[in-house]
């Protein structure tokens, strides 16, 4: 995520995100440079429309929080469903278990 705060930190001060400008900024913040990592990421930001990117990914990221609850209280009665069988078994034990107190 570093690299990618960097480009954003030059796109954010109007400069131009290249390899030198990655690697100043990493190593003035005490992280450990991987030269492949910021070539890769210099190579693949090239030709891209920063400011259309963020106006299109702060779109989509509400529609994928939305979906995480759904996907969360889909899995709510699954889970309830095996709590309630556990509780049915530990019932049947226990009635097993004071039988054999009694008689």
């Amino acid at each position: 995520m570093q690299y990618i705060y960097s480009a954003m930190v030059l796109y954010s001060a109007g400069k131009e995100i290249t390899e030198d400008a990655i690697t100043a900024i990493l190593t003035a913040a005490g992280v450990e440079v991987d030269a492949a990592k910021v070539k890769a990421l210099v190579a693949s930001l090239e030709g891209v429309d920063i400011k259309e990117a963020i106006a299109n990914a702060s779109v989509a990221a509400p529609a994928a929080a939305a979906a995480a609850p759904a996907a969360a209280a889909a899995a709510a009665p699954a889970e309830e469903k095996a709590e309630a069988e556990e509780e049915k078994v530990s019932e049947d034990e226990a009635a097993a278990g004071l039988s054999a107190l009694f008689g």
